[in-house]
């Protein structure tokens, strides 16, 4: 069968991993924090490779990568299309769905830039919506992450009015971002963007709780990635167009 390599072989890597493994692929695993491993043999005879590395390590990860096979973008944390623009076919998959939904089988709204994407993870608890809006689908994918980190800070509980009400507003700032930064305004309905705000505004997303901990004053006691920080920090660094009407970014901008 043929081989999808993932680059990526921690919770999220290996959900996507076992979809393609049901297909019947021939799932191979690059996990860059292992230093024995070597790239070179992991995307050798491979049809695409999945990223799913922190956007930091797949900042580094990037100009190793073959420019010829057809990359999968399923790392949220990006700003802009411009490190994937040296690739001759690449496309990008994000949505509502926690590693843990995948392996459960909870059924998950994704969102595919290629039809190519959707059918080599076809499955039953999975559906589909499409946009070939690439910078906007990235977009919506760093941004939820820093508007659920706020929401952890606030001390916003799900399920609540004052919750409702901020990703309201949240949802209303990513779509103004989206348009200020070139993308389409439209992206935010499909699953990239308003569904999985939702969901990552919530006890399982690493990002909410990061913020949660800091509003309780208590020790985050996170492992890995925090990829709102590393978002904020781009954000500084002037990689997006952020409008002074943006408040609740301008006030995380302030704070960090």
């Amino acid at each position: 069968m043929p081989k999808i390599v993932v680059l990526g072989a921690g919770e999220y890597g290996t959900a996507l991993g076992g979809i393609l493994a049901g297909n019947g692929f021939d799932v191979d695993y690059y996990d860059p924090l292992k230093e024995k491993e070597v790239l070179k043999d992991a995307v050798t005879g491979a049809k695409a490779m999945v990223l799913v590395v922190p956007s930091e390590t797949a900042v580094r990860l990037l100009p190793h990568l073959p420019k010829d096979k057809f990359l999968i973008v399923a790392t949220k944390g990006f700003l802009s299309e411009r490190p994937f623009t040296v690739f001759k076919n690449w496309g990008v998959l994000s949505g509502a769905g926690f590693a843990k939904d995948f392996k459960s089988g909870k059924n998950i709204s994704l969102t595919a830039t290629d039809d190519k994407i959707s059918t080599l993870f076809a499955a039953p608890q999975l559906s589909f919506d499409y946009s070939d809006d690439k910078k906007g689908v990235l977009l919506c994918g760093a941004l939820k992450n820093v508007y659920a980190l706020l929401a952890g800070i606030r001390g916003l509980k799900p399920n609540t009015k004052k919750m409702s009400d901020y990703i309201f507003n949240a949802a209303n700032e990513m779509g103004m971002i989206l348009e200020q930064n070139g993308a389409n305004l439209t992206t935010m309905r499909l699953s990239c963007g308003l569904k999985d705000l939702i969901l990552t505004c919530s006890p399982g997303s690493r990002n909410y709780t990061y913020g949660l901990n800091t509003f309780k004053n208590i020790n985050t006691g996170l492992s890995g990635t925090v990829e709102s920080l590393t978002t904020l920090k781009r954000i500084k660094r002037g990689e997006l167009v952020v409008p002074d009407s943006a408040l609740l970014l301008q006030e995380l901008l302030e704070e960090f």
